[in-house]
């Protein structure tokens, strides 16, 4: 019984050598101080860049839209002279009834022409909007070389059913998680500003993709993981042990696109960026697009073998260093089998348009494999897999190093040892 002697008093888990703690916090201040370094240096200018041409509106600017309303939906005579104008009730007839189409009477909710109306006529076929009465919408807003006002359909107005949507996100994480869910809900606000304060803004810039990501992400690790878990140790080996797993993500995903020859090329809007942005550089949007991918699930599975080493050494404390690292690798190798499922099924859930072209293309599986649009997402898959499953065992490594630093704790009595044993 006299063992109880060598527990110590504490607030967490287990106490934690001053040595330990001096190495990890001085190694995570360090970085931190780089990271800031990095971030002043790599911050976008002011620099103005012009509208790509295919989101200019006919002036040349911004395309503005406003807010509209279906009155009225039929099917009729097209060619009104009223078309995408403004008036005040009702639009004037065709002149002549050469083909039909969907016409919309359309209320202008906002903007300078509010109270009036304009007319939509949209022939039926693939991709086109099939509105219906009472529907909301968002409009263009645009002017003629005359000076006449012009309107044209946009999209539909998701603005209400979106912010209930993220609102019902919001409480069911908050009333589930509560504080801890909250701050986490913070840490994902702070990572957004960085992706649209800095990172986007940056490439825009043309800085180098890699140094940009590793410091957005790296921005976003800290406080996404204090935030989220607290200031302690434990998220602090968490911590160390993504923002390796992430730099080594950044070399694999290089090695990776340059060997493969990836291009980006296959998907519509990297082929816009190369059109209409020359001086962004695709390959470096795929590789910060690698990085940023990859942080969610290593976040996710490192949080998880931090706190894994520290309860089981907090439960045994006659436990060695080996005893808990492969009791933590155990818990860690199925978090492993169960993670990648999660990380290939998302990318694959994201390419089923794609997959479902190919499997009608006639073209080989092999052919289909290798293509740039879906060696991307293979690459991707690949690339975060490994990086998952080598940060387990870097992850657990460094928090049984803290949970159970070198010279901390007293090997349990002998009988203690041989009761453990017999239950395993």
């Amino acid at each position: 019984m006299s063992d109880h002697h060598h527990h110590h008093d504490h607030s967490g888990p287990i106490a934690i050598g001053a040595t330990a703690a001096r190495v990890v916090v001085g190694l995570l201040a360090v970085i931190g101080v780089i990271v800031v370094i990095a971030t002043i240096m790599l911050w976008p200018s002011e620099q103005k860049v012009d509208i790509p041409l295919p989101m200019q509106n006919a002036g040349g600017g911004a395309v503005q839209t406003e807010a509209g309303t279906v009155v009225l939906q039929d099917i009729g005579a097209c060619g009104s002279p009223s078309l995408g104008k403004v008036f005040p009730e009702r639009p004037d007839p065709p002149a002549t009834n050469a083909y039909t189409c969907q016409r919309s009477l359309i209320a202008i909710e906002s903007g300078p022409h509010e109270g009036n109306h304009t007319l939509l006529e949209i022939a039926p076929g693939p991709g086109q909007p099939e509105l219906q009465a009472g529907d909301s919408i968002r409009i263009v807003r645009q002017t003629a070389p005359d000076g006449t006002p012009l309107y044209s359909f946009d999209d539909y107005a998701r603005g209400l059913p979106l912010t209930l949507i993220t609102v019902a996100f919001v409480v069911v994480i908050i009333v589930v998680a509560r504080w801890r869910g909250l701050r986490a809900l913070l840490g994902l606000g702070f990572a957004f500003g960085v992706l649209v304060v800095f990172m986007l803004p940056a490439l825009l810039d043309g800085k180098p993709a890699i140094p940009v990501a590793l410091v957005a992400g790296s921005l976003i690790l800290y406080a996404v993981l204090y935030l989220a878990h607290g200031v302690n140790l434990r998220t602090s080996s968490a911590l160390l042990g993504t923002l390796t797993s992430m730099v080594l993500a950044a070399v694999l995903s290089w090695l990776t696109i340059g060997v493969t020859n990836l291009t980006g090329l296959s998907e519509e809007q990297n082929t816009n960026v190369a059109t209409y942005l020359e001086h962004v550089s695709i390959t470096g949007l795929l590789l910060a697009g690698f990085i940023i991918g990859s942080l969610g699930v290593l976040n996710d599975v490192t949080i998880t073998q931090a706190s894994a080493a520290f309860e089981l050494a907090a439960l045994d404390e006659g436990a060695s260093r080996r005893e808990i690292f492969a009791a933590a690798m155990r818990v860690g190798r199925d978090h492993i089998a169960s993670t990648v499922y999660t990380l290939v099924l998302a990318y694959a859930g994201g390419a089923l348009p794609l997959l479902l072209l190919f499997s009608v293309a006639g073209r080989s599986i092999q052919d289909v494999l290798v293509g740039d649009a879906v060696a991307i997402e293979i690459a991707r898959s690949a690339v975060g897999g490994i990086a998952l499953a080598l940060s387990v065992p870097l992850t657990t490594g460094i928090a049984v190093m803290l949970a159970r630093p070198f010279g901390a704790g007293k090997p349990a009595p002998q009988v203690n040892r041989r009761a453990r044993h017999a239950k395993v």
